[in-house]
């Protein structure tokens, strides 16, 4: 060994010294481990790298594991693919310029969907822990995010399956023929036969949604005590999901064969049913038009960005959660590519449908505009207010179409241009129709239930539709629920199922607040306030804690380790850089958008049937106690591990990360003693030779020099524990 290599001026110094082992490997002379001593006294022929375990995680811990591939492809794509590719993706579309809207969508989510997204899959996958133990492991102190991404879950859990709730009585309902929202109901008043006022006001298909179904009260302070039907349904959607997760992915592994497949097939039978209505090839031509013009404007690429972030289920902990049954050399850069095209292509399809079906509802509207409207003028002829002269002599009333209507409205226009607004005519273009964007509950319960109503065998596809939106918010609620399971059955001792019964028990209670009368302003209340801006928060910690406190060097050996091939460099560049400013602008514009709109909900009045109305001041108070609540464990675990408050939980280490400690603690002696000189042969030490001590911020080892059983000096060899276990 040289005179000048630290270890030898450390055996003639009485100093206290904290070296790392790689400090102390990298100053000494290049060594050969195949052909030194210790490396013929074990069986592997060397020390085996940090970070890779030599074991077979699934066989000692006894984590579950995942059947099949595809079954895990399966739960990732449930997850990621729910309700808002259905009725979100299509409404931003058509608002931010048609088909223009694909690109700024397509570029996020190749900069930050996707690079995200493998970031999730690759840390809990390696790790093999929920939300709390993955960030435990790769920054205590940040140990907050997964605390936070679980209390996001639950919130979101409570709301989500109310709506799931919603779908299965609609399901129920349409099972009759006519469908109960075909037509307004008539009042009897004595002898005389009237429509329902609200309904006439409105449409069929919107009285039955916020008189018939929800019974909705006037305002939000007006709770108006429980609506016993949506309370039996959402009770029948927790039964529903508690059967499905209460085995843990054994039980949600086989659901998701089920749900994640069927609402393809529902998906490819409406596009074609869609496509032979009359109207469809108008709906879907307005729909792909590209508006270049809008795509420029940065609210369209906020909008594109929020919608990649949650379209993915970034931030929630369901991804990492059932990563985290998957065998560590399971190529997930290929699962997030795969998952990442498959729910971009599923959005295609989805707006396909819809605006096929939303383009022959529009074809209809017009053509009821037309004839209420052909009416108006007739009358206007038979009392003289018009003359017959104003009529172009090809016009026949008994068929007439759009475009002879257009051209009959637009000569009264410019003949009666000084009367014209008092004849009350409308001028019945299907653009108007097109134009009316529409989305979430508007879209599903109440534009989409009204084109059904003109479909040959209506209740046969409403059924199917509905039953599609059952499946689609439960597999988004079974990933929900998982994010939520997985890290306190990590963390605690409890049987899985006591905890999955106890949780939807819990959730049915509390989401007893969504099914008064007054509920579906608190479902909107909370989809406004309690996921957008702590989920983004959350997702920047991520990526901040991996690429610049881990280091993105060292997360793509551990990939390489872990994979068996490097991913592609662009990512170091991802991760690093661009995926943090397009997070932040994101967080940015989502601050300053919220400081500019005033919080408010579209209120419906059985007079003036909907308009806006601002929160009073407790729920004003109850929207940003959302996103306090959710964001507060953040700067709290942060605090409490500064100042050693709470432990760094690295004592709530799973079976096989135990025992991959003790087998990198076992071998770091050992290089210990070859870097010393001492052979593993020579008589132990009366000292301890190593002690490893979980639970605080560093992993310690103490090494000893002995000479004819002396010892000549000790010292600790020192490291950070979060190097250690990564």
């Amino acid at each position: 060994m040289p005179k000048s290599s630290k270890v030898t001026q450390l055996e003639h110094s009485n100093e206290h010294v904290t070296e790392s082992v790689a400090d102390l490997l990298a100053l000494e002379a290049p060594m050969d481990y195949k052909s030194s001593q210790m490396s013929m006294n074990m069986a592997g022929g060397g020390p085996p790298p940090i970070g890779k375990p030599d074991i077979s995680p699934d066989l000692e811990d006894g984590r579950p594991a995942w059947n099949s591939k595809l079954q895990y492809i399966l739960a990732q794509v449930g997850f990621s693919v729910g309700l808002g590719n259905v009725w979100r993706f299509p409404y931003l579309c058509q608002k931010n310029g048609g088909g223009a809207y694909l690109v700024p969508y397509f570029i996020l989510l190749i900069l930050i969907g996707i690079p995200l997204f493998f970031l999730e899959l690759a840390v809990g996958q390696r790790i093999r822990r929920g939300s709390i133990g993955v960030w435990n492991y790769v920054c205590p102190r940040l140990g907050g995010i997964g605390v936070s991404s679980l209390m996001v879950c639950g919130f979101v859990g409570l709301y989500y399956n109310v709506i799931i709730g919603w779908s299965i009585f609609y399901f129920f309902q349409s099972f009759q023929y006519p469908l109960p929202w075909s037509d307004c109901p008539i009042r009897r008043n004595g002898s005389q036969a009237i429509v329902e006022p609200e309904c006439e006001k409105s449409s069929a298909t919107t009285y039955f949604w916020y008189r018939e179904t929800l019974n909705i009260t006037s305002t939000i302070s007006d709770s108006g005590g429980l609506n016993w039907r949506m309370t039996l349904s959402l009770l029948g959607a927790w039964i529903i999901v508690c059967l499905a997760v209460i085995k843990g992915i054994q039980s949600s592994g086989k659901v998701m064969y089920f749900s994640s497949l069927f609402p393809y097939v529902v998906l490819f039978c409406f596009l074609v049913r869609g496509l032979f209505l009359k109207g469809a090839v108008d709906g879907i031509a307005h729909m792909f038009t590209p508006k270049l013009e809008i795509m420029l404007e940065p609210q369209v690429w906020r909008e594109a960005a929020t919608q990649v972030f949650f379209a993915l289920g970034l931030g929630f902990g369901g991804v990492i959660a059932f990563s985290s049954y998957n065998k560590r050399d399971n190529n997930c850069h290929f699962d997030a590519v795969l998952v990442s095209v498959i729910n971009f292509v599923t959005s295609i399809l989805a707006t396909l449908v819809v605006f096929a079906v939303l383009g022959f509802k529009a074809n209809i509207m017009n053509e009821k505009c037309v004839v209420e409207n052909a009416e108006k003028i007739l009358g206007y002829l038979n009392s003289n207010v018009l003359s017959q002269d104003l009529i172009p002599p090809h016009v026949n009333f008994s068929h007439l179409t759009s475009s002879d209507y257009a051209e009959m409205y637009g000569v009264i226009k410019i003949v009666k241009e000084d009367s014209f607004a008092q004849l009350g005519l409308e001028p019945c273009l299907l653009e108007d129709e097109l134009n009316k964007a529409v989305q979430g509950t508007g879209l599903a319960f109440i534009a989409f239930t009204e084109a059904m109503t003109h479909f040959p065998a209506s209740p046969v596809w409403s059924v199917m539709f509905f039953f599609m939106l059952i499946n689609l918010g439960l597999g988004s609620m079974i990933g929900t629920m998982t994010g939520i399971t997985t890290p306190i059955l990590d963390t605690f001792k409890i049987r899985k199922e006591v905890l999955t019964v106890g949780c939807c028990i819990v959730a049915f209670l509390c989401g007893l607040l969504f099914v008064q009368r007054s509920g579906n302003y608190f479902v909107a209340m909370f989809d406004d306030y309690s996921a957008g801006l702590p989920l983004t928060l959350v997702v920047i910690l991520e990526n901040v804690s991996v690429a610049w406190i881990y280091g993105t060097k060292r997360f793509m050996q551990d990939l390489e380790d872990m994979l068996g091939f490097r991913p592609y460099t662009v990512y170091f560049y991802l991760w690093k850089y661009v995926s943090p400013v397009c997070l932040l602008i994101l967080i940015s514009a989502s601050v300053v958008e919220m400081a500019i709109s005033p919080p408010g909900y579209n209120a419906w009045v059985q007079d003036l049937v909907s308009y806006t109305l601002s929160y009073p001041p407790w729920a004003l108070a109850m929207c940003f106690a959302l996103i306090i609540v959710a964001m507060l464990p953040l700067p709290l675990v942060f605090i409490a591990r500064h100042f050693n408050w709470i432990s760094d939980g690295s004592n709530k280490l799973s079976v096989s990360y135990r025992k991959s400690l003790t087998k990198e603690a076992s071998t770091l002696e050992d290089e210990t003693r070859f870097i010393l000189g001492k052979n593993p042969s020579e008589a132990p030490s009366p000292m301890p030779s190593h002690r490893l001590q979980i639970g605080n911020d560093t992993c310690k080892f103490q090494a000893t020099k002995h000479v004819n059983g002396n010892v000549v000096f000790a010292y600790y060899l020192q490291m950070p524990m979060s190097d250690y276990l990564l």
